[in-house]
């Protein structure tokens, strides 16, 4: 598993209005990705038990230009504008395969 690019983001949402308001943004753009990037090969929300106001993402993409194609797409760029009316804070960890079972493994 030495191929793909990947990535974990960390939001804090402003409270439990936000956290159900950034859900669906996240539903409405899931859609985009899911008919639009055959690059993406996992694109994942995570909910955090005893934390309500924090989503964990977890993004693979098969390589770095995968994922600059995500970037440019109308419905991440959408996502990436409207995000900031209900996030706190959040922190992005690039992440680099060193072995594993995956969808980019040989």
């Amino acid at each position: 598993m030495s191929s793909g690019f990947g990535l974990v983001v960390r939001f804090e949402l402003h409270d439990t209005k936000a956290a159900t308001a950034f859900d669906e943004l996240v539903a409405r753009t899931a859609v985009g990705i899911k008919a639009h990037e055959p690059g993406t090969l996992a694109y994942v929300v995570h909910s955090v038990p005893d934390e309500p106001n924090v989503r964990v993402f977890y993004e693979l993409y098969a390589d770095r230009a995968a994922f600059e194609a995500h970037e440019e797409q109308p419905h991440t760029k959408h996502f990436l504008t409207e995000r900031e009316q209900y996030i706190s804070t959040f922190d992005v960890t690039f992440l680099e395969a060193l072995g594993g079972k995956g969808p980019t493994s040989k």
